[in-house]
């Protein structure tokens, strides 16, 4: 079965498609002369017969990015026939750098402009639709397939850059949990925070009211802390440019201590992190008296916050003598939540990443990682009190809730650098107890991701 919901706003639509008609006809007169499609290039467009540096050196810095996924159930999963799903997005950004404009030392502003669409193979051939999953084999899906306002902020810098604060419209995952998206399986893509408490904690594209505030302790040593309005109604598929703060529910405060180090001259980060809403949240077992809601029919208890915490590592560990970019980089993240009111109490994840395994192909990278995703035992002992509310116990009735547990995903990449414009990824992917269901065979999906810039 497929979840609803496809097509996206005519508003909207119409808007972005104005908007990226007009970016691509100012695109086409200023490349006649340009080398267009220039490996070389970073832009599939050239630079305007150099009229794209001069605007960049002058603190003017535009971009058009596109993200396209393909995934494919080669085996297994909810439902065993065979297909395939394509997602994609595009990105119209520009980046001021208001010191070079407007002589306002170490300030900067960036409007980013995000229009996502398509299909997701897990929703209807790897999960069970019943119950949903939690990895997501197309990343880039997800979050209502739509035109969004997803960034607008202005970022100002103090005391020579120690002090650096960020406020507008913008996400979480953005400065805080952040994590590369490589790979194409949700897993192992972006802030893992808000991939398994998205209810509050809200990724890319989704923009929010928001404060940054960073402090650099040490040239290689970092605090910050945020405070970012949590309004579920910025989801809905129709509030893609909403400004209002209507709907809003309460704030999350997340705070982290960052750390860049160079480890016998290799890059590193790590992250220690903890989040804390102080908006409501409704328990996923126990009513009011402490009871099992499914069974006594009463209201869920309500909790008056909700918190939880991340730890992230990236390091480069080896590099080739001629070029530093090349060598093996390990990472590994986790995150920890409120059992109360989360679905998800924990998660980890692991991986590598080499780049320029190849001589001839230096640009070219490998990955591979795995993660494991755990279920709150209160969220599945309310899926089994809720079958036994309905005295449903059949695995195969429509009305039964499959209990959930542990997912464990895996994937393994291959990046082919195209040209300095076009990234292309072909994955493999196995998730073994899709969405924490034990019952659903084993999925392997084949993925395509492509990455380019306009």
């Amino acid at each position: 079965m497929r979840k609803p919901g496809a097509r996206r706003p005519i508003a909207g639509q119409k808007a972005f498609s104005l908007l990226g008609g007009l970016t691509v006809l100012g695109f086409a007169s200023c490349v006649q002369a340009a080398p267009a499609f220039d490996s070389d290039s970073k832009w599939m467009l050239g630079d305007w017969d150099g009229k794209r540096s001069e605007l960049e050196k002058q603190g003017y810095a535009f971009s058009l990015d596109y993200v396209g996924e393909v995934g494919s159930n080669l085996h297994g999963g909810y439902d065993h026939d065979r297909t395939a799903r394509y997602s994609d997005q595009f990105g119209l950004g520009t980046h001021l750098d208001l010191q070079k404009i407007l002589g306002w030392e170490d300030a900067e502003f960036q409007l980013t402009i995000t229009q996502r669409s398509g299909n997701n193979i897990s929703n209807d051939r790897i999960n069970d639709p019943r119950v949903g999953g939690f990895t997501s084999a197309q990343e880039v899906w997800g979050r209502g397939q739509t035109t969004r306002l997803t960034q607008m902020w202005y970022q100002q810098k103090f005391f020579d850059q120690k002090l650096d604060i960020k406020v507008g419209r913008f996400g979480q995952g953005e400065d805080f949990n952040t994590f590369p998206c490589d790979f194409q399986n949700l897993a192992f893509c972006g802030s893992q925070v808000g991939n398994w408490a998205g209810s509050i904690w809200y990724n890319w594209p989704v923009s929010q009211w928001a404060l940054r505030v960073k402090y650099h302790l040490t040239p290689e040593l970092y605090a910050q802390v945020g405070a970012y309005e949590q309004n579920p109604s910025n989801l809905d598929r129709g509030n893609g440019f909403k400004l209002s703060g209507s709907g809003t529910q309460g704030a999350v405060l997340p705070i982290e201590l960052v750390w860049t180090p160079k480890i016998n001259g290799l890059p590193g980060e790590y992250r220690a992190g903890y989040y804390y809403s102080n908006a409501k949240a409704t328990n996923v077992y126990k009513d009011t008296n402490g009871q099992p809601a499914a069974l006594t029919g009463e209201a869920y208890r309500s909790s008056s916050s909700k918190n939880g915490m991340w730890l992230g590592v990236q390091q480069q560990l080896t590099s080739r003598a001629s070029d530093q970019s090349r060598g093996l980089s390990v990472f590994a993240n986790a995150t920890a939540h409120d059992k109360k009111t989360n679905a998800v109490d924990n998660y980890v994840q692991a991986g590598l990443i080499y780049k320029g395994v190849f001589d001839a192909r230096p640009k070219d990278d490998i990955g591979f990682a795995m993660a494991r995703v755990h279920v709150n035992p209160a969220y599945r002992k309310n899926a089994q009190a809720t079958n036994q509310a309905r005295a449903v116990y059949d695995f195969d009735n429509p009305d039964y809730l499959p209990p959930q547990d542990t997912e464990y995903s895996a994937e393994l990449y291959y990046g082919v650098h195209v040209t300095n414009w076009l990234t292309v990824r072909p994955n493999l992917q196995y998730i073994r107890h899709p969405g924490g269901v034990s019952k659903l065979d084993d999925a392997l999906i084949g993925g395509l991701k492509i990455q380019s810039s306009f």
